[in-house]
């Protein structure tokens, strides 16, 4: 089976991101991860390959900034890596999804083969849209699972786990499709020394696709979120008087 996973190259979110002089935000020396969504969605395929067989590709919007984060993905279980050009500056959910759809025609056409499972990350952690698979998933015209946390092969179609509010569903979708993954209940592995060096080795393709979206998008302002302040320690005498001191603060804030 060949399997499809969209990444994409997020600054790390464990360092806090501040505003530069012009208000955008100053991430020139975070250092660039994989979005972790992408990353859990990786290490699936990379999984359901082990378990079945197949091959996994993953792609890329960007340019030679993407290089690493490439060369990482080839390390912990991708066979192929590609690095789509980024046609459009800023693009929005529907023009990523445009550019990741002709991408996929390219590929396949290049590659001579079809992707049976296309793999995305729930959300990206920078901005955090939340529906480029869905998007996706209706300009190449397949079917879409969201919120996946496993799938396997059964008969002709795959059984997918799906996380809901009330628990899980299993669904079963038929190939190809898109799926849409959030964290499992395990980590994505790290890579070895010896896949490391075996990754230096391999080469990642540049492809310029046919697709020219215009983002209907527009960002007007950012703004850094609001400071906590420290909390208020009542400590009175007695449990009661503790109490009534909190109620007395709410009734004065107009809480209550």
């Amino acid at each position: 089976m060949e399997i499809l996973v969209c990444v994409k190259q997020v600054p790390d979110a464990d360092v806090e991101v501040k505003l530069n002089a012009s208000g955008a935000p100053d991430i020139e020396k975070i250092a660039p991860v994989i979005n972790p969504f992408d990353a859990y969605a990786l290490e699936m395929a990379a999984r359901f390959k082990e378990a079945n067989g197949g091959a996994v590709t993953v792609m890329c919007i960007g340019g030679d900034n993407v290089k690493d984060t490439m060369k990482n993905c080839l390390a912990v279980g991708a066979d192929e890596a590609y690095i789509i050009n980024d046609v459009v500056e800023g693009a929005d959910a529907a023009a990523t999804s445009e550019i990741i759809a002709a991408a996929v025609a390219k590929l396949e056409e290049t590659r001579g083969k079809k992707f049976d499972v296309i793999c995305c990350g729930k959300e990206s952690t920078d901005y955090a849209c939340g529906v480029v698979s869905q998007l996706l998933s209706e300009k190449l015209g397949l079917g879409e699972v969201v919120d996946v946390i496993g799938f396997e092969p059964k008969d002709s179609v795959l059984s997918v786990k799906k996380e809901t509010e009330e628990g899980y569903n299993m669904v079963e979708i038929g190939t190809p499709c898109v799926l849409g993954i959030i964290k499992p209940d395990y980590e994505p592995r790290y890579p070895t020394m010896k896949s490391k060096m075996a990754a230096r080795k391999k080469e990642i393709p540049v492809v310029a696709v046919d697709a020219a979206p215009v983002s209907a998008v527009k960002t007007v302002k950012i703004y850094e979120p609001a400071k906590k302040t420290a909390g208020v320690k009542i400590k009175e005498e007695t449990n009661e008087e503790s109490a009534l001191k909190a109620f007395a603060m709410l009734v004065d804030a107009k809480v209550l």
